[in-house]
């Protein structure tokens, strides 16, 4: 492996941490309507379980409101049961024989809390994505200075660009889940 190698391949996972990350934001409960909301929601459809998003269309038409419009009507009672038995969701859905409404309560100043605290431990879990990810790099590069394909020089610089890029991706990941933080407690 080059260098130019190994610093691609640790700005490609540190770019990857933080895609996964937002996306895990996106999931979490503000208080708002938001189809990304029921993202991880697994339907028994069929005999197999899938994707809420693969068996219906779900829109959050009004800011209180997700709206499920499934593609077969025959599911209808696995969606609104797969929303009831997601704990993590805490949602009540009812249905008219052809349509999903899913109300979203407003949030308690306990639930906004504990959701606080669950943007936090996805946030922790993304820093260690971050360190395994520069770890791998370092190591790499201490293997290429040890097979001498690499000076002492260029390894240090090797080191710094690693560094100030896990720097970077760091302050968007903690801007990130502070907005985040600060959307679920004043909403």
């Amino acid at each position: 492996m080059n260098p130019t190698q190994i610093t691609d391949q640790a700005q490609t996972k540190f770019a990857q941490a933080l895609e996964h990350f937002k996306t895990d934001l996106n999931s979490l409960r503000t208080g708002r309507a938001s189809s990304a909301m029921l993202d991880g929601v697994m339907v028994e459809a069929y005999g197999v379980s899938t994707p809420l998003n693969q068996v219906a269309t779900v829109t959050a038409p009004e800011a209180q409101l997700i709206q499920i419009s499934p593609f077969d009507p025959s599911n209808i009672q696995a969606i609104t049961t797969a929303i009831r038995n997601n704990q993590t969701l805490g949602l009540n859905p009812s249905d008219d024989g052809r349509i999903v409404r899913v109300p979203i309560p407003a949030l308690t100043e306990e639930r906004r809390r504990d959701i606080a605290k669950q943007v936090s431990q996805r946030q922790e879990d993304c820093m260690v994505r971050l360190r395994s990810a520069r770890h791998d790099a370092l190591d790499a590069v201490n293997q290429l200075k040890k097979d001498k394909q690499i000076g002492e020089d260029e390894a240090k610089r090797l080191e710094k660009q690693v560094d100030d890029t896990m720097t970077k991706v760091r302050l968007d990941i903690e801007a990130a889940a502070k907005a985040k933080e600060t959307e679920i407690l004043n909403l």
